[in-house]
């Protein structure tokens, strides 16, 4: 055992160096066949007579108990696969954690111990176990459902999210929460609600100037600080979160018409602010190269006339219908 850490759970991760299984179950093969031989041996010594009888009726018992050692050593046989590791315990003690993967002999008595595994009951009311005991440390997904949340101006919105995560310490994995598919899954529900309702969903105010993040406009960024809280929240459990997506983000069904109606207002008065501010430029350009040039040398009041009638025309919803003036102006 070596590269030993203390952890915050009370508990020192001892990373096992175990024998090659291959090697030890072809010794423990041989040894079990020997063991037969020696017994069948025995038994035609202690029925030789003489002297050679008291050596086979020792001989008896000792490939006994050599037999039973080696078939018990036939349960320290462990298999890890790439990217996962195996928690020992024994007796109810922490043995040590295999990381690399392998075959390997280990402590015949020494248990795997994983509370991630599922329970799943079957027709017939039997509970099987599905998983393996092994602690898987590749890259997973967990898909947050849909929830109810409300935002900082109290307009309730449904959000979704997933979360990349993975084990990067299984020792605290397996010890330090009862289960730490669930933990995490808990966590990740408390920590979009937490952060949803900092902000609020759309900038219906259309405040110009103002940077201010919202659900739906910076998406991204909200997301990363889910990721970082997230984090913090996690890791007394030895996992590491990757990333966290906004899968799903909408108003609820009770006030989505009515956010829709606003949403258009809002659009429609800053598209009518735009076409003011455009045709008070043009009529402004309009009248003054008008004087520049001499064109035409028109009065406060005809000057009033020509702006009503230009915007008018600038900023009608319809097109307009000119009316050609065929005497004077005046």
């Amino acid at each position: 055992m070596d590269n030993t850490k203390t952890t915050n759970i009370n508990v020192q991760e001892k990373e096992l160096r175990p024998a090659s299984g291959i090697v030890m179950l072809f010794l423990n093969i041989i040894a079990i066949i020997l063991e037969v031989a020696f017994f069948f041996v025995g038994c035609g010594l202690a029925a030789a007579g003489s002297y050679l009888t008291v050596i086979g009726v020792l001989l008896l018992p000792i490939c006994v108990i050599f037999f039973i050692i080696s078939c018990i050593l036939f349960g320290g046989l462990k298999t890890v696969k790439p990217n996962e590791a195996m928690v020992l315990t024994l007796f109810g003690k922490y043995h040590g954690t295999i990381k690399k993967s392998g075959f390997f002999l280990v402590n015949p008595f020494a248990s795997a111990f994983n509370p991630g595994l599922t329970t799943v009951t079957q027709p017939n009311g039997q509970r099987v176990i599905v998983g393996s005991k092994t602690v898987s440390m590749k890259v997973r997904t967990l898909d947050n459902q849909r929830q109810k949340v409300n935002d900082i101006l109290g307009n309730p919105i449904i959000i979704g999210a997933i979360v990349i995560w993975k084990v990067v310490d299984p020792t605290k994995a397996v010890f330090a929460v009862e289960n730490y598919n669930s933990f995490l899954s808990i966590q990740c529900d408390s920590t979009i609600r937490n952060i949803a309702r900092l902000y609020p969903y759309d900038d219906i105010d259309d405040k110009d100037g103002v940077d201010e993040k919202t659900l739906r406009g910076s998406s991204q960024e909200i997301a990363d600080r889910m990721r970082d809280e997230l984090q913090t929240r996690v890791a007394t459990a030895g996992l590491e979160i990757i990333e966290v997506r906004i899968t799903h983000l909408s108003y609820s069904e009770e006030i989505a018409a009515a956010m829709l109606q606003r949403q258009q207002a809002v659009a429609i008065i800053a598209a009518r602010k735009k076409i003011v501010e455009g045709a008070v430029s043009m009529v402004e350009m309009a009248i003054d190269q008008l004087g520049e040039n001499n064109i035409v040398n028109l009065d406060d009041e005809r000057k009033a006339q020509m702006v009503s009638n230009l915007m008018v025309v600038l900023c009608g919803n319809k097109e307009a219908q000119p009316i050609v003036n065929s005497g004077s102006i005046y």
